[in-house]
């Protein structure tokens, strides 16, 4: 039996006189499993400061202080254009590293 449908029944459950009491559910504990960190982030990172990405990084950077000082702009140009190049340096080595 699932989390959901232990709270549904337990929680949302019509009780009658009459009916016959359901027997209480036991919810057996998983066992944790191993933590495997996400190299994803740091990858991710470290190809945001390389020769290609770093102009990138720079202009966002640029854009957000400005619309922090009350620029009527948006930065959704120069985010993508970062992410694009991000992704691009980020995605053989993180798939190199799964299992």
């Amino acid at each position: 039996m699932t989390l959901f449908e232990y709270i549904k029944t337990t929680m949302f459950a019509t009780l009658h006189a009459d009916a016959e009491q359901p027997e209480p559910v036991v919810v057996e504990e998983e066992t944790e499993a191993e933590e495997v960190e996400d190299t994803m982030p740091v990858i991710q990172e470290a190809c945001s400061e390389t020769a290609s990405c770093k102009p990138l990084k720079k202009h966002l950077e640029e854009c957000t202080a400005r619309v922090e000082n009350g620029s009527h702009e948006n930065c959704v140009e120069e985010f993508f254009h970062l992410q694009h190049c991000v992704d691009d340096c980020a995605a053989p080595k993180i798939f190199a590293t799964l299992k």
